[in-house]
Formats: C-alpha cells, structure tokens, sequence
C-alpha cells in the first residue's frame, strides 16, 4: 500500500544529511519537474523582496527566504522528520523502532510542494513553498498545480496497490488519485454523544498521523481495501467506505463533550 501525506508549513531546520540530490528522490519520473521547480523557487529567492511578495511572507517570515537560496547547499533529513505540525507531532516519527521506519519507507509518500511525492525516508531540505505559492510575479507563470498534476498523476496511475490519500484537497490536486477500486480519499468525521455524525475540523490532522502511526506499527502491508477494513475493525478503528457514491473512506471519531480526545490518544472506538 501507499499512504499519501500532505506537507506542513513548518519544517525543522539542520539536518545532517548531504545536500540535495534529485537523483536520490523516490519516483525518479518526477525528477525533470523537480528539477524545473527547485530552479524556479531558488532564482526566485535570488530577489528577496520579489520573493517575499510571491509567497505571501509576513514580516517575522523573511528568513524563509534565505531557506529557499540554501536549498541547493542546505543539509538534508528525511522527510517524515523534516515535516513538523500537527500531522507529524501525532505520527511522532522520532519514536518509531525500526520495523516502523522500514515500513513508513517502503509505503509512505509526502506531497511536497518543491519536490512532488517524495518517500517518507528521502533526504529532503527545509524550505518554503505551499501548494498555492507563486514562483514569479508575472502573468501568465504556471501554477505549482499545473507543473506538477499531470506527472503526479502519472506516476500514481502506474501504481496497482492500495492507494489511502491523507492529503488535504490542496495538495492532493498536486498528483491527483487514479479513479479506481483501491484508491481512496480518506475523511475524519466525528460523532458526537447523541450519535450525529459530522465532519471533524480542529482534530482532522492529528487523526491522520495517528492513523499513519497505527498503520505503520502494523506493517503497512496491506493489500486490499477489504484487508484494510479487516484490520481496523479488529483494531477497533470504525473505518468504513463512504455511502455517498464516492470511492472515499470515512475514519469516524468518537467525540466526547465536543472534543474527541479520547479517540486522539488511539483512535480506537
């Protein structure tokens, strides 16, 4: 299987890795875009003020332009300690055991905004650069969702496995999902105490890493949607298919006096 990520603002800074090498990325077909791309925000970074218009920089924000200049020269970590946030503060990659690790490098992906997908394990920099970013100042400059779509999408549809996107709908329009059995979106409702279901907001990405962490724990070797929904019923997870027509899955949240905190420290019913 694949679990999908989505990318945090915030990043850690250092590393102790070399620096960046295109070459040394998972889904090497990404590898001319990515080139395209880093180019694009490292030249961009070249005009500190340009740069600070395009990606909408506050005041206290101005050094994420330096991150983007060093990008080529910068240290590197892998990408699931790279990323902070609430995803990644609930996923807490720092305390995975190794089995966890091989499994997060084998069947995790990050929607990175720089690099495309890249694995959970993949040497990546810091750097500033949201899914919206502009990379010029001119009409008429593609769009990061028009340089990367088309060559996400692809090499997703080359994929025939398990397909769970955790991805919010920004990033996930950066590598669209193959529409087909097997691939799925994934929701976070909650339910409250009177049993009404709705869509949960505050909570919905600390639900997400929790779930990565379960997954990952678990082996991640699953290779069915059925075998999935096995699992997590066993596990006490209410993982369910969506009624809606939609090939998503919903991850239902027991909600306790409007906060599903109980659910947040195992997800479990």
């Amino acid at each position: 299987m694949l679990i999908l990520l989505p990318p945090s603002e915030t990043k850690r800074d250092g590393g102790v890795g070399s620096p960046l090498a295109l070459e040394r990325l998972s889904f090497p077909a990404l590898t001319p875009v990515r080139r395209e791309v880093v180019g694009a925000v490292v030249e961009l970074a070249a005009d500190h003020d340009a740069a600070v218009r395009a990606l909408k920089l506050g005041p206290k924000q101005s050094g994420e332009v330096e991150r983007n200049r060093s990008i080529p020269d910068a240290p590197t970590m892998r990408a699931l300690e790279r990323y902070t946030g609430v995803v990644y503060d609930a996923l807490d990659a720092g305390t995975l055991d190794d089995a966890a690790w091989a499994a997060a490098a084998d069947a995790v992906a990050v929607q990175s905004a720089l690099l495309g997908l890249v694995g959970a394990a993949d040497p990546v920099p810091a750097y500033r650069l949201s899914f919206d970013s502009r990379l010029s100042l001119h009409r008429g400059s593609p769009s990061l969702k028009k340089r990367w779509a088309a060559a996400g999408a692809a090499v997703l549809a080359e994929r025939d496995d398990l397909l769970l996107d955790l991805r919010s709908e920004g990033y996930a329009a950066l590598a669209p999902l193959p529409d087909r059995e097997g691939a799925h979106y994934v929701r976070v409702l909650a339910r409250d105490e009177s049993g009404h279901v709705r869509a949960l907001n505050h909570f919905n990405k600390q639900a997400k890493g929790l779930l990565t962490r379960a997954l990952l724990e678990a082996g991640a070797g699953f290779a069915t949607t059925d075998e999935l929904l096995a699992w997590a019923g066993a596990e006490g997870y209410e993982l369910r298919r969506a009624t809606d027509g939609t090939r998503d899955l919903e991850l239902v949240v027991p909600e306790v006096r409007g906060v599903p905190g109980r659910l947040m420290a195992a997800l479990r019913v």
